[in-house]
């Protein structure tokens, strides 16, 4: 064969690509199992930080049933569905459909004889999906931790709710205002309190120059946790 002609080119180039494909294909598959198992591993940790316990990735899947009693997957009445796996519930898809068919994972902490309840979060910031959990102590209105990520936001602005300044900014604020109604908590820019000393007005100060992002964290908050009420609320009527 003329290995300057065309059809030499392309042969060379077709199976080139299929060789390419083929290794690329065989180190995903080879990798995916790790990559489960480091995901696993990320949601755990993540899970144990908004309720105060730092550790590595490594070292979370052995801490996380120690402080995790409990992992519960609600319907939109507040009731128990024992059928579905709490920690499996891909929330990335969850959020996609209607609140009557959705499942609500719930994680139940006790760390040094408290008792914590961790809900995921997830919503959308400037530019792409943001996530995270938020801790509540058991008054059901005290927020314990919470921690935040976020898929693409910008550097020095809306990327900065995993900055541990942030993050702390949250301890202890209120989810409910004086009147025991669920409010949330709000980022703005107009909070007359920016040390957070006031622990009881709902706010937090907002992050200089990433208002929609700040906007998303309020609004993520507000939207989830207004899910787990009627759980809540059955607890409470115990």
């Amino acid at each position: 064969m003329n290995r300057d002609s065309n059809k030499h080119t392309y042969i060379f180039a077709v199976l080139m690509v299929l060789s390419v494909a083929f290794v690329l294909s065989f180190t995903s598959e080879s990798l995916k199992d790790l990559q489960n198992a480091n995901v696993k591993k990320e949601k755990m940790q993540n899970i144990l930080s908004s309720v105060g316990i730092n550790v590595t990735r490594d070292e979370s899947e052995d801490l996380y049933m120690d402080y995790i009693s409990e992992e519960l997957s609600l319907k939109s009445d507040g009731t128990i569905d024992d059928d579905i796996d709490a920690f499996d519930i891909n929330l990335a898809l969850e959020v996609k459909k209607d609140s009557e068919t959705q499942r609500f994972p719930l994680y139940i902490a006790n760390v040094e004889n408290e008792k914590f309840y961790v809900i995921p979060l997830r919503g959308a910031g400037l530019w792409a999906e943001i996530w995270g959990y938020i801790a509540l102590k058991e008054d059901i209105n005290t927020i314990k931790g919470v921690s935040f990520d976020h898929k693409s936001e910008t550097a020095g602005l809306g990327a900065e709710i995993t900055e541990d300044w942030f993050i702390d900014s949250f301890t202890d604020e209120k989810i409910n205002d004086s009147q025991g109604n669920f409010v949330g908590v709000y980022l703005t820019k107009s909070n007359n309190d920016p040390r957070n000393e006031d622990k009881m007005d709902n706010e937090v100060d907002a992050i200089s120059g990433a208002t929609i992002t700040g906007d998303g964290v309020s609004d993520m908050i507000i939207e989830r946790v207004q899910n787990y009420l009627p759980y809540f609320n059955n607890i409470s009527n115990e």
